[in-house]
């Protein structure tokens, strides 16, 4: 006999940007094949177009910050998101480099994961970046960074960074 046990979900959140060919298209896209492929999608940010960050010669990037409920663990959610990636047409050429799409995980639920050469949550950059957090504060303002203790909303407002993020 086979009990029926409940699916437990977790909302992760995660951050798209893009900054080669249709930066918007590719933005709705992975938003849909995300909903489709990792889970029920709970919250979408604005779109943000911004600087690049770390190589500064390439094109502006698009970010969008989504809030995803999903019954996948976090290494599924990270390989399907890479998934995403590749039938998108991204290529990893460079750190940092020009890309069609890219797709971060930054919370899982509440954890905090560290998998070697792997899976870092939550992101170990995105308290320096104001492109990810700008998109957080708007969908997750109230959520607690697990490692830091602060909230979303806490950290955007002492940011450091001082790259322009504009709300397109």
């Amino acid at each position: 006999m086979m009990l029926n046990k409940a699916l437990e979900y977790t909302t992760v959140y995660l951050l798209l940007g893009g900054n080669l060919g249709n930066r918007e298209e590719n933005l709705d896209l992975a938003i849909s094949l995300i909903g489709n492929d990792i889970g029920d999608l709970e919250a979408i940010s604005s779109v943000y177009e911004t600087a690049a960050w770390g190589k500064k010669d390439q094109p502006a990037f698009l970010n969008q910050a989504v809030a995803v409920k999903t019954s996948l663990a976090a290494v599924e959610v990270l390989q399907k998101a890479l998934n995403i990636e590749h039938m998108l047409g991204r290529v990893r050429k460079e750190k940092w480099g020009e890309r069609l799409i890219d797709i971060d995980l930054i919370f899982f639920g509440n954890e905090a994961i560290n998998i070697e050469n792997l899976l870092h949550i939550p992101h170990p950059q995105m308290q320096f970046r104001k492109f990810v957090m700008a998109p957080m504060a708007e969908i997750a303002p109230q959520m607690i960074h697990p490692v830091l203790g602060k909230s979303v909303l806490d950290i955007y407002k002492n940011i450091t960074d001082d790259l322009a993020v504009r709300k397109v």
